[in-house]
């Protein structure tokens, strides 16, 4: 199995690592798969850095480190302590979510306040304006608090107008809400969702960030943390949007990972229609109803467990056989991959997960795999 952040030193290194400031994290993902674990990468000695990164990138991983503004690991550990709803979550993790594994370029570190049960739920995103009409602010709400009463998960990003009401009535149904933010999440932006950030973490909701404690809420976090928003939704709903908005974004995201993307239509003569109809207009559902969300998504049923025999299990070997030879020699999906290999999907991810840190498989663009080399 791959290596998690179990213990404080693991911890140590996975804070090290991730926030190293401008390694980025493809460099970070080809150290894990070189050396196997964040403890790893930490320990390894210039010349082995040296081979793996480029002289920038090992420059800035050597660089003489100036004061820290914030002991990282000493704030973690504190904050950590303050409730038994936090954690910290990391890519080698066996319960990291299946969703954003399958994206191109999915979070290494992962700060969580709430239920973290919740990631293992179908979710769709709902996303729009911040500044939205009326109309709009009760389209959310009815949106949110309808899917969520269906079973569905409701990922938004905090922020105030759309995200706000689609949070509201994610809350209103066994659903719940899951919030990821742009800053640390010993911070709340805006401030006026302070008491929504609140009844999020203390009603079943979960709060997400990849930032660190202390992150402020600065520009470039928002466009990073809405393909977070757009990898953990089976689809995402755009609500109300301008022509240049966030949700534009968002919704791109989705669809570069494979994702289904819908839109409300508005009125041609409002503002806030048009990043709708632009939407509309490349392709994206027509969206009048909870019902035409409900019938292009279903809610998969529980994947029955495969039983397979005790040397199956035993015999390392077998399995990586196993996931390599349904994986052959030309990029597959992750559905193809269960439809072959009749394994649960969680199972499948980690399996491939270990896979792609042994440098045997790579994770493309659009939720593919590919096998590497003769392995």
């Amino acid at each position: 199995m791959t290596p998690s952040a179990s213990s404080p030193d693991d911890l140590d290194a996975w804070l090290w690592l991730v926030h190293q400031p401008g390694l980025g994290r493809s460099a970070m993902r080809r150290l894990l798969a070189a050396l196997g674990s964040a403890s790893a990468v930490a320990a390894a000695g210039d010349q082995v850095l040296q081979r793996l990164l480029t002289t920038r990138q090992f420059d800035v991983l050597r660089q003489p480190e100036t004061a820290p503004t914030h002991d990282r690991p000493a704030l973690t550990r504190a904050w950590l302590a303050g409730s038994p709803r936090r954690r910290v979550m990391t890519l080698a993790d066996a319960d990291y979510p299946a969703p954003l594994l399958q994206t191109a370029d999915p979070p290494l570190l992962l700060y969580l306040d709430g239920d973290a049960e919740l990631l293992g739920r179908s979710a769709l995103a709902i996303v729009g304006s911040r500044r939205p009409t009326p109309q709009g602010l009760d389209n959310a709400r009815h949106f949110g608090q309808a899917l969520s009463r269906e079973g569905w998960t409701i990922v938004s990003g905090l922020a105030s107008g759309i995200d706000g009401a689609a949070h509201l009535g994610g809350l209103a149904g066994p659903g719940r809400t899951i919030a990821v933010v742009g800053t640390g999440l010993d911070e709340v932006y805006p401030r006026s969702h302070r008491s929504l950030a609140g009844r999020i973490v203390s009603e079943g909701g979960l709060m997400l960030s990849e930032f660190p404690l202390c992150s402020p809420p600065i520009p470039e976090h928002f466009p990073q943390r809405n393909r977070i928003i757009a990898g953990l939704a089976r689809g995402t709903l755009v609500v109300e949007a301008a022509l240049r908005s966030g949700s534009l974004i968002t919704a791109r995201q989705a669809a570069e990972a494979g994702r289904e993307v819908f839109a409300v239509p508005g009125s041609i003569h409002s503002p806030q229609a048009r990043g709708c109809h632009a939407l509309l207009r490349d392709g994206a559902k027509l969206v009048e109803s909870v019902e035409d969300i409900l019938e292009e998504l279903k809610l998969p049923a529980e994947a029955p467990r495969v039983a397979r025999m005790p040397a199956e299990v035993d015999a390392e070997p077998e399995v990586e056989d196993v996931v390599l030879r349904a994986l052959g020699h030309d990029p597959a999906s992750l559905d193809a991959l269960i439809a072959r290999c009749g394994w649960p999907a969680q199972e499948l991810n980690v399996r491939l997960l270990e896979l792609e840190l042994e440098g045997r498989v790579a994770r493309l663009p659009g939720g593919l795999f590919q096998r590497l080399g003769s392995a």
